[in-house]
């Protein structure tokens, strides 16, 4: 299960991102949101699929590394309430929702990677 999750989180951090990159302009006057913005996001999160593929392709998946993967999603999902809460930026009632459906689905994908992480080690106990 656990595979089958950071490559599901890495498949849809992936499209976001390559979405991100290559639509900004039209994602920023559709969203209120800052082209810039979108583009470096977009970057990070092909780079976080880049690494969760690599990840899953190692003969044995660290635990410490799983834990990393749950951080990440948990820090992802607070910086973007952060910047939702903030006045850094102001988008509209789309850009509100584009952010907030990220934190859900990070947020998801740190809980399914815990579930994962515990079932490996019920299995293995």
């Amino acid at each position: 299960m656990l595979v089958r999750v950071l490559l599901a989180d890495a498949l849809v951090s992936g499209a976001v991102g390559v979405l991100q990159v290559l639509a900004a302009a039209p994602l920023a006057g559709l969203l209120d949101l800052p082209a810039a913005g979108l583009r470096i996001t977009g970057l990070i999160l092909l780079a976080y699929a880049a690494a969760l593929v690599w990840l899953v392709r190692r003969t044995a998946l660290p635990t410490g590394a799983a834990w990393t993967v749950i951080v990440i999603n948990v820090i992802w999902a607070l910086d973007c309430a952060l910047l939702l809460a903030s006045d850094w930026i102001a988008p509209n009632g789309l850009g509100a929702a584009f952010i907030g459906i990220q934190i859900v689905t990070v947020l998801v994908f740190a809980e399914l990677t815990f579930i994962g992480l515990r079932r490996r080690r019920q299995v293995s106990v």
